[in-house]
């Protein structure tokens, strides 16, 4: 009887720590929410200051070992409903009506980011995985992309952390460079709203810089970010079967289909619902209220998932392998931003 009552003790304290662990990324990314509503740090947005958030509550005080499968519990399973319910902001039909130059410039920027930063990454001696993150994160979408892809190319929770926070601190940088830059850059608004859109890291971002511009740069820098934002999906697909090949590079294809189960696959099937999700918001199906509160969940969930990859986060380890990674991710950012530029001048669209 003894020993029974010592196992359901353990299973008390272990289920008490899950909830612990999770309500403890919940409080910090409420607290980013509302951090996030103050001057200034409106800038960095609510993804941004969770992961940071994360990463001081580490650094303070050590996180109880019976938190940590809540703490993994948010960073990995609710980041994915979150991404998935995240597909409620993109509308398909923006995309279609940004036109093609738009999309060309969308397609070639993230193109021609990734493979510089992780060209970059590999010249300063960055682990793969954390070079790949901090490219398509610069590349894609900031710490969104980066969680995205982490699961595809197997990335360790440290590695994602890193990734994330190193991106989101880059495109906080840009944000406040590219308002005092803007008179410099002899854009008309709309052609600044293409360029903020094109070229900056977090949708946080891109509204923060257009912003003060006028509503017009404001909605075309979020047309244009939401046309970067798709291109998330077929890149995941690809470092999937990329991260899949280097795992089995003797495989012919046919014997690893037929002996993995479906699961195993790597196709980032929270992806598919992200666009499932994306479809219902085109076709209307649900009232404007209703889709307000989802995304407003979406993000809340996302901020769990990055406040639990803050946590991971040893900042003698971020100082280690950070610092490489963010020198890389900020040389690919200037090519970024002056490749978006040119091409903006180039189509004739500033």
């Amino acid at each position: 009887m003894s020993q029974i009552y010592v196992l359901q003790q353990e299973n008390h304290k272990e289920k008490r720590g899950f909830l612990s662990g999770i309500a403890l990324t919940l409080i910090l990314a409420l607290a980013a929410k509302y951090a996030a509503s103050f001057p200034l740090l409106n800038i960095m947005g609510q993804l941004v200051l969770a992961i940071l958030l994360g990463m001081i509550w580490r650094a303070i005080r050590n996180v109880s070992e019976h938190m940590v499968s809540g703490i993994s519990f948010s960073s990995k399973k609710l980041l994915r409903y979150g991404i998935i319910l995240l597909g409620m902001r993109l509308n398909l039909h923006d995309i279609l009506h940004a036109g093609p130059k738009v999309a060309v410039i969308s397609i070639l920027n993230v193109a021609i980011t990734i493979f510089v930063v992780y060209g970059i990454a590999k010249w300063f001696k960055v682990e793969k995985n954390l070079g790949l993150l901090t490219a398509c994160g610069t590349g894609i979408c900031g710490a969104a992309a980066v969680v995205a892809i982490a699961p595809q190319i197997k990335a360790k929770d440290e590695e994602a952390a890193i990734g994330a926070a190193t991106v989101a601190i880059l495109g906080t940088i840009f944000t406040i460079a590219y308002t005092l830059l803007y008179p410099f850059l002899h854009l008309s608004s709309s052609g600044y709203g293409i360029f903020a859109g094109a070229t900056l890291h977090e949708i946080a971002h891109v509204i923060a810089a257009a912003e003060p511009v006028n509503k017009e740069a404001v909605d075309l820098a979020v047309m244009v970010k939401l046309t970067r934002v798709a291109l998330l999906v077929p890149v995941a697909v690809l470092m999937g079967f990329w991260a899949n090949r280097q795992s089995y590079p003797n495989d012919t294809g046919n014997r690893t289909l037929n002996t993995r189960s479906c699961k195993a696959l790597p196709i980032p099937w929270f992806i598919l619902g992200f666009l499932i999700m994306s479809a219902v918001n085109t076709m209307h199906i649900i009232p404007n209220d209703l889709t307000n509160l989802i995304i407003v969940t979406a993000y809340l969930l996302i901020a769990m998932a990055m406040a639990g990859l803050g946590l991971t986060v040893d900042t003698a380890s971020f100082r280690q392998k950070g610092l490489k990674a963010f020198a890389a991710g900020f040389i690919g950012s200037v090519i970024l931003s002056l490749t978006g530029y040119a091409l903006i001048r180039m189509f004739g669209l500033g």
